[in-house]
């Protein structure tokens, strides 16, 4: 079969340090962190205090209140990213929307709507007095829904759900069904509105968050050595991707290409990674295997490394045991650093990080790196500081509770 080339032509984000794609990069390159003490609810009885939350943003300048009604805030923040990715690439324009979906990734879906009426239920002495809207704000893949159905896209269109590799997954979907043909365009991406109650009292009761409530902006230390956990964040994000053709036919302007996507199972335990980080392992090389590249030839992987204990050592003895002497020679980071942990919709975010890190040729860093961590494989984690480096060909790694990882392979379209 002659597969098709597959291209990112639209970037769109909201996400804690920035409402749009350029503020977010520009708050990446220069190592801003969005963390602070938790807005959304009264945190004082909770041992984690802190979120990366979303600043400066009111959903009636968006929408008219009764959409706000019938919406989630994860589908929100999704139709926000998805518009400004649709905007960014003018598909929007296009005739033939049969040949234009959506495939949307989200891990946790409408989990404030189901909080908020089962509480309400049970305050009213158990009355069952649902809202007609609950079942329609809370799954998971009515985001993917309500973006068709506001542009009109008719292709292939579902929800991606793998806890925090969901968007990254939602994108290698989106490349496979347009290598084979069955889609021109796919909106890829996902969203995430997770700091609730629930949220941040299960996580925390896992040991899973950074308890450093007196520090918040440092409290996402990926590869430190005093690394507690990740902190949770929520936003969304949006790539564009578009047949190779069908992109210079309407002379969409390209900002990368995706050439890979590798998915494994660590099979092995429900949250804790693989030690070795064989599964992390088995994604890399699969996506760079089907990009037809070298293992020599990646500059640059923006990793996973949510700023846990356990996490931040098999991602690293993977790294080193793929790429052997070629691994010092890569510009890993981890932009959880700043943008904290966006669950599901944290493999579209860093892609995009990649996608621009190709682009402009510059790695965004890592920071709050404060004391090296001798469990750690000794590699170049673009501590602190942005650098510049020619980039031709990157990955993005997404790994999830139980198990699953994805790599994502970009490369510069030349």
């Amino acid at each position: 079969m002659n597969l098709k080339r597959v291209v990112v032509t639209g970037l769109g984000s909201l996400t804690p340090i920035g409402n749009d794609v350029a503020t977010t990069w520009q708050a990446m390159l220069a190592g801003v962190s969005g963390a602070g003490l938790i807005t959304r609810f009264d945190a004082e009885n909770f041992r984690c205090k802190i979120a990366c939350e979303i600043k400066g943003f009111d959903p009636l300048e968006y929408f008219d209140r009764k959409e706000c009604r019938k919406m989630d805030p994860f589908t929100q923040y999704g139709l926000i990213a998805s518009e400004q990715a649709i905007k960014d690439s003018g598909i929007d324009d296009e005739k033939d929307k049969r040949r234009i979906g959506v495939i949307w990734g989200s891990g946790n879906g409408g989990v404030l709507t189901f909080q908020e009426e089962i509480r309400d239920y049970v305050a009213s002495g158990n009355i069952p007095r649902f809202s007609p809207f609950f079942c329609t704000r809370m799954i998971s893949n009515i985001c993917a829904g309500q973006i068709s159905i506001k542009h009109g896209f008719r292709g292939p269109n579902f929800c991606t759900v793998a806890a925090c590799a969901s968007s990254a997954i939602a994108i290698s979907d989106a490349f496979n069904l347009i290598r084979l043909g069955k889609a021109d365009v796919i909106v890829a991406g996902g969203s995430e509105a997770a700091v609730t109650e629930c949220s941040i009292g299960g996580f925390g009761s896992m040991q899973a968050l950074s308890f450093r409530n007196d520090d918040p902006q440092t409290a996402s230390r990926p590869f430190d050595r005093d690394r507690d956990g990740f902190v949770l964040a929520e936003g969304a994000a949006a790539i564009i991707l578009e047949e190779l053709e069908h992109a210079k036919a309407r002379g969409a302007k390209i900002y990368a290409e995706l050439t890979g996507c590798g998915l494994s199972a660590d099979a092995y335990h429900i949250t804790a990674s693989h030690p070795e980080g064989q599964g992390a392992y088995d994604a890399m090389l699969a996506a760079i295997e089907e990009s037809g590249m070298p293992i020599d030839a990646v500059d640059h992987i923006n990793t996973h490394g949510t700023s846990t204990p356990i996490g931040d050592i098999s991602e690293p003895k993977a790294i080193a045991r793929l790429f052997g002497d070629h691994a010092a020679k890569i510009n890993l980071n981890s932009t959880k650093s700043m943008t904290g942990h966006l669950l599901g919709a944290a493999g579209s975010v860093e892609a995009i990080a990649t996608i621009l890190a190709i682009k402009e040729n510059i790695v965004p860093p890592t920071i709050n790196h404060f004391n090296d961590d001798p469990s750690i494989e000794p590699l170049n984690f673009t501590f602190n500081h942005a650098v510049k480096r020619d980039i031709h060909f990157a990955l993005s790694n997404a790994f999830g509770f139980g198990g699953h990882n994805v790599c994502l392979a970009f490369r510069k379209y030349e």
